[in-house]
């Protein structure tokens, strides 16, 4: 599934990963959230392969009514709500029909992913090497549930969203907390490990992450914005897990380390572009 409002030219990008893959068994349905530009939509609807589909909504439902309406609308068995900027390397599919087989008790997977910048090339700016250490610190198993894996991901939420390979019935049975997002795929983890749900981590890369300043959490971020929204999701978390008995993950959702220290780093950005407001902000989630 492809939620879709955004550039064209790397729509097109994404959409030629997907018909690039290795393993024919996938369907790939682009939902349009009523792009002005109705030209990127007749050429995904112009395409000749039958696993290919088209659909404009009547209105714009929104990023999170989007992604609402992806989750929804999924028929088979394992489900990705992929980023229209992002790229699945010819592997991807493969690879999660392996790992789904290998490990039949996954609720959904993490791929290896790459990080590129806006121009495609390999990137690794500050928040994604903040994601690999606290990847590294779980990941010696590939198989994580329970406490073990809300705590890590509450510490730092080292998972890529865009790249997720969900088991359908799993993800349905959720879905998306409303009016939720930036932090929606943080919030969706912990509602399934709560129930009980696995993680299983494929290292092996098949998919690359676009992170660029266009991206709904880059300019959140930088206005500050986003970290109102993932304080409402830690403190909700925070509560959730102490019931059950889980403290160390509630501690790590109480503290949110790397959340405080990707506010902090963006200070200076909002100092330079003076912005009182989005400075504030980014102060009182640094020391919530």
């Amino acid at each position: 599934m492809m939620p879709y409002y955004g550039d064209p030219t790397l729509l097109r990008a994404s959409v030629e990963s997907v018909l690039g893959q290795t393993d024919p068994d996938w369907r790939l349905v682009v939902i349009d959230d009523v792009y002005p530009d109705l030209e990127p939509g007749r050429w995904v609807a112009s395409i000749q392969d039958p696993r290919v589909q088209y659909r404009r909504n009547a209105v714009n439902l929104g990023v999170n009514g989007n992604f609402q309406e992806s989750i929804h609308s999924a028929r088979a068995d394992y489900v990705t709500v992929m980023g229209c900027d992002d790229i699945m390397l010819p592997n991807y599919v493969e690879r999660m029909h392996a790992t789904f087989a290998a490990y039949p008790a996954a609720s959904y997977v993490q791929p290896g992913v790459i990080v590129i910048d806006a121009d495609g090339a390999p990137a690794n700016p500050l928040p994604d090497r903040v994601k690999s250490y606290f990847r590294k610190q779980v990941v010696e198993d590939r198989m994580l549930s329970g406490e073990t894996l809300a705590a890590s991901l509450l510490k730092g939420n080292w998972t890529y969203f865009p790249s997720i390979c969900w088991r359908r019935e799993v993800v349905q049975s959720h879905g998306f907390q409303a009016e939720l997002n930036v932090a929606l795929d943080l919030a969706l983890q912990l509602d399934i490990i709560l129930d009980g749900g696995v993680l299983v981590y494929d290292a092996v890369e098949s998919f690359m992450y676009r992170r660029h300043t266009a991206s709904v959490s880059s300019w959140s971020a930088n206005d500050g914005s986003r970290f109102e929204e993932e304080r409402d999701v830690l403190r909700d978390a925070a509560a959730r897990t102490r019931s059950v008995g889980w403290n160390r993950a509630a501690r790590a959702a109480n503290f949110h380390l790397s959340s405080r220290l990707n506010a902090l780093s963006r200070m200076p950005s909002a100092v330079a572009a003076r912005d009182r407001s989005g400075f504030t902000s980014l102060l009182r989630h640094v020391f919530a």
